[in-house]
């Protein structure tokens, strides 16, 4: 067995934030006439990074320069809403410290931009527990690709049959499974049922080490 390593997304993984995102979603396409709802939010776009959303949503291609002013106005609204509410999934930090102490690696693999990995890592005080972190304007291709799992894995010098990838969203499994590894579904924004193709499912970290290894 090689380098063993656990690959975390954030967003309703490290967190159970994405009820936050949606609601950000939802008023940043009101304040901008754009149709959504919470159950197409779930069902289409949880798990995409902005560009793919915002190109989803206005159904167009957008400049990188355009994405980035009105990710910064929707990222705005979320940090609103959820800084007062920040904390850590139910069981993550023993989850993180039972890794270490078994020697296994741990990689942060998100579609999140710099501003909310900053906001979450720092806010929470747990930069320093992860060995990597990679995100979603360090990959060409966002999830389902697996690029951002396989980049994750090299990062920690471990190969992908070593790996778990630990994610909630569709798009986020679909990319673990496609990069070869083991993964865990996080019943934070699907049923168990919806996640029956993953390995593992589970509402968060209490005992999922147990189940894991």
């Amino acid at each position: 067995m090689g380098q063993r390593a656990v690959l975390f997304d954030m967003d309703g993984v490290v967190i159970d934030n994405l009820p936050y995102h949606v609601d950000a979603w939802l008023l940043y396409c009101e304040r901008h006439g754009i149709h959504l709802t919470r159950e197409i939010f779930y069902k289409d776009l949880n798990g995409l990074n902005s560009k793919d959303t915002f190109e989803w949503l206005l159904k167009r291609e957008i400049a990188r320069e355009e994405i980035i002013e009105m990710e910064e106005e929707k990222e705005e609204i979320y940090r609103g809403f959820y800084k007062p509410f920040l904390s850590p999934a139910p069981g993550l930090m023993d989850f993180l410290a039972l890794l270490k102490a078994n020697g296994i690696k741990t990689a942060l693999g998100t579609s999140a931009g710099p501003g909310n990995i900053d906001f979450i890592l720092d806010g929470l005080g747990i930069r320093a527990e992860f060995d990597a972190v990679i995100g979603g304007a360090e990959v060409t291709k966002g999830k389902p690709d697996p690029e951002i799992y396989l980049r994750a894995a090299g990062l920690v010098d471990a190969s992908p049959e070593d790996c778990w990838v630990i994610e909630d969203s569709l798009q986020g499994i679909e990319a673990g499974l496609s990069a070869g590894m083991n993964v865990v579904g996080m019943t934070t924004s699907h049923s168990s049922e919806e996640l029956s193709h993953t390995h593992v499912t589970s509402p968060d970290f209490v005992d999922l080490f147990q189940k894991m290894f």
